[in-house]
């Protein structure tokens, strides 16, 4: 190693001792260093406590109306308020529950956390004639997240303060010791303005967060808006906080294949964009980077929706679907961002519906709430919203037996059809005046020669002025009618736990017999509205194979293709609505009734006299035709001679 490498390895060092030396933290700042973190490790311990505590809540059934909670038992009273900084004084105290009610359902609010801790709808009862309550419990979520001082706090686990408008009815509750819970109701007499409770939690030197929710007389809308004052001097300016809400999914209506676990997901809407939905059929989540209007539970009959006022910056959502689970359909949450405003007061509106997915109920708001109801995309959209919705609702107004309700929907349904499906019979009967001509074609060509024959009959039919695609004319007409009923039917509250005969309740499958084993995509049931529909199919498609014979010769597969529909709808609807297989099959009995009017009513020998006359005239030729005949006519009068 020579000196200039020494010189140079030496240098090196001392510029590194100085370095070192130089750049050495100071005393202040080592301090600091430490209190950040212990602060994290601090935030850290808090937040495995909370996880720690939610997972033994989950697994650990809790009482409906809990005694004194003060503090945790591994933790002292005094640690507990350091942990929440500002909010210290907030983080023990002593759960009470305020039930807000009106006609139509009653919101539990508590003191822990200032939250909705259940909502019960007062007009239905679950399908075993239990209350039905949207959600429930302390394992469900509802507060805000943020960080406050280098700390972790959550809403949820501190106590609020409650305060009432002066006009607001409180009283004790029924059968709870005075002093544990408080009502907020309406005198249905002369309900009045809304009712207002105020939940809020103190930072001190009075900076304070509260919600604030607003009740109306006969509404399922709900005001809910979190004000806060001094807020961004706890979290830093430009910071944002976390409202999370989540809940455990109920289960409401009887177990079913094509039943309640079908239709249960997320919907959200964009601001000033369409509504989408998370996957129904299994787990999903997807994170709305954009402005969003709105976030919807929703199950088949029941929807718990929040709402902005403007709307919200960005969203996280997710869907945890459960198998198996006789109880809860899943686990649903949304965390929405909401930006801290650096003025002194802040104020976020927002509105949280309760009640059912009906039709009428959801599109009173004008927010395309009813869009959960998913009753078909365009056309099939337009048929259940303009047809028949608007029918149902005002034989709803006169008739109770929803049987009969569905009786005479049908009756209206066939009349509104009835010149397409006439228009479909006149052209088969003249497809039955032309089987003599067809048959001596067939005769003539053989089986050889099938393309000269199919050539033949078309000729004969454009010659004869018939239509062979006449009798599909009406199929085009009903099939968006068939599918708005399939997707009306399974989804119309209307429908739900209202019997008819045998059937208890038309919106779930009606069943006669119990199987003692399972049939593979059939079930352990036997419905008899869907057999009794099934077997009127066959007989129908056999009918109409038998006066439709002429077209069911020039395509004999398709006759087998058609007995396979029958078959397969047996499978498909043994597990639907009731009211979908009973309208299907008072459908097909009102065919027939059609079927025999006219063939009363079409006098197929003066048919077969029109259709022999129009061959006997000249073929008409188009103008394009004619064009196409003088073309070539004047391209072979100019062709040069050889």
């Amino acid at each position: 190693m020579d000196r200039n490498t020494i010189s140079g390895l030496v240098l090196i060092f001392v510029i590194l001792i100085g370095f070192s030396y130089f750049n050495k933290p100071s005393k202040e700042e080592v301090e600091a260093a430490k209190r950040k973190r212990d602060s994290i490790e601090q935030v850290q311990a808090e937040q495995q406590r909370i996880a720690e505590q939610k997972a033994k809540e989950v697994t650990t059934p809790k009482e409906q109306e809990k005694p004194d909670s003060t503090v945790a038992n591994s933790t002292s009273v005094e640690n507990r308020k350091d942990e929440y900084g500002a909010f210290g004084d907030a983080a023990v105290g002593t759960e009470k529950f305020i039930t807000m009610e009106n006609n139509l359902m009653k919101v539990k609010v508590s003191t822990k956390g200032g939250r909705i801790y259940s909502v019960e709808l007062k007009d239905y009862k679950t399908y075993d004639g239990k209350p039905l309550i949207l959600f429930k419990g302390d394992a469900n979520r509802f507060g805000l997240n943020f960080f406050s001082q280098n700390r972790s706090i959550e809403t949820d686990n501190l106590y609020f303060t409650p305060s009432v408008s002066e006009d607001s009815l409180v009283v004790t509750g029924p059968k709870v010791p005075k002093g544990k819970e408080g009502r907020i109701g309406f005198n249905e007499d002369h309900p009045g303005k809304s009712k207002t409770l105020t939940m809020r939690v103190n930072a001190g030197n009075g900076k304070f967060i509260e919600y604030v929710y607003t009740m109306k007389y006969n509404s399922y809308m709900m005001g809910f808006n979190i004000r806060s004052k001094g807020l961004s001097q706890l979290t830093g300016q430009n910071a944002y906080m976390s409202f999370n809400w989540a809940i455990d999914v109920p289960r409401q209506e009887k177990k079913s294949k094509y039943g309640e676990d079908r239709y249960t997901t997320i919907y959200y809407k964009y601001h000033q964009d369409e509504v989408n939905s998370l996957s129904s059929s299994k787990s999903d989540s997807k994170d709305l980077t954009t402005a969003v209007k709105w976030i919807g539970f929703k199950q088949l009959f029941f929807s718990s929706i929040l709402i902005a006022d403007n709307s919200f910056t960005s969203a996280k959502i997710k869907n945890d679907k459960t198998e198996d689970n006789p109880n809860y359909l899943g686990h649903f949450s949304a965390d929405v961002s909401i930006p801290v405003d650096n003025a002194q007061t802040q104020e976020v509106p927002m509105e949280m519906f309760f009640g059912p997915n009906q039709y009428n109920v959801l599109k009173q708001y004008k927010l395309q709430l009813d869009q959960e109801l998913n009753l078909g995309w365009t056309v099939i959209g337009w048929v259940n919203k303009y047809i028949v919705i608007p029918a149902f609702d005002f034989l709803r107004r006169y008739i109770n037996n929803f049987g009969i309700i569905i009786l005479l929907l049908t009756i209206y349904i066939k009349l509104i059809i009835s010149p397409f499906t006439y228009k479909s019979f006149l052209s088969q009967a003249k497809m039955r005046a032309l089987k003599p001509e067809i048959d001596e074609i067939k005769a003539k060509y053989g089986k050889d020669k099938s393309m000269e024959a199919q050539q033949a009959t078309m000729a004969l039919y454009k010659k004869a002025g018939v239509n062979p695609m006449g009798g599909c004319l009406p199929m085009l007409f009903q099939f968006p009618i068939l599918i708005a009923m399939f997707r009306f039917f399974p989804v119309s509250i209307e429908l739900r736990q209202q019997s008819f005969l045998w059937a208890h309740d038309l919106s779930s499958y009606d069943s006669i017999f119990h199987l003692p084993f399972t049939i593979p995509f059939y079930g352990d049931h036997v419905s008899l509205f869907c057999l009794l529909m099934t077997v009127t199919n066959v007989f129908y498609i056999k009918m109409n194979n038998e006066m439709n014979a002429a077209g069911t010769q020039q395509m004999p597969g398709m006759k087998t293709m058609m007995y396979m529909m029958p078959v397969m709808f047996l499978f498909i609807f043994n597990n639907y609505a009731a009211g979908l297989s009973l309208y299907y099959f008072l459908s097909l009995l009102f065919t027939f009734l059609q079927m025999f009017i006219f063939k009363k009513a079409i006098d197929e020998d003066k048919i077969r006299k029109q259709i022999t006359a129009k061959q006997k005239k000249p073929a008409k030729k188009s103008k394009f035709q004619k064009r196409l005949e003088d073309m070539a006519r004047q391209r072979g009068m100019e062709a040069p001679k050889k």
